[in-house]
């Protein structure tokens, strides 16, 4: 799969639940090609932001789409990475700020 089918793919299941790619194309593919690199390391898209240890069950919470993504939209309009925002982020018509990692410690460090 090439990083412009796995946008469309993507784009076609998440969009109609409220999940937006970022709209600047070239990141979200630079992203998504990420994912399909870590796919083929590991077996599974883990985000390509984070450290994934190679161990799918303690990577489990950053498999993309992440367990921090639906949080990190409510309260920044983007997930971690950039990958996913809000329309209104998209829109500009909220504030493009950092979003931090909410990744556990205990997590990063293992």
């Amino acid at each position: 799969m090439t990083p412009e089918e796995l946008y469309e793919t993507l784009r076609k299941i998440q969009e109609p639940r409220g999940y937006f790619f970022n709209r600047d194309r070239e990141w979200v593919l630079d992203i998504l090609k990420s994912l399909l690199k870590n796919k083929e390391r590991y077996g599974y898209m883990s985000c390509p932001c984070r450290l994934a240890s190679g161990n799918r069950e303690q990577d489990r919470d950053i498999i993309c789409p992440c367990a921090y993504r639906e949080a990190d939209l409510k309260e920044y309009g983007s997930c971690y990475c950039g990958l996913y925002v809000t329309q209104e982020w998209n829109d500009d018509k909220i504030e493009h700020r950092y979003v931090p990692e909410r990744r556990p410690p205990e997590k990063i460090n293992t």
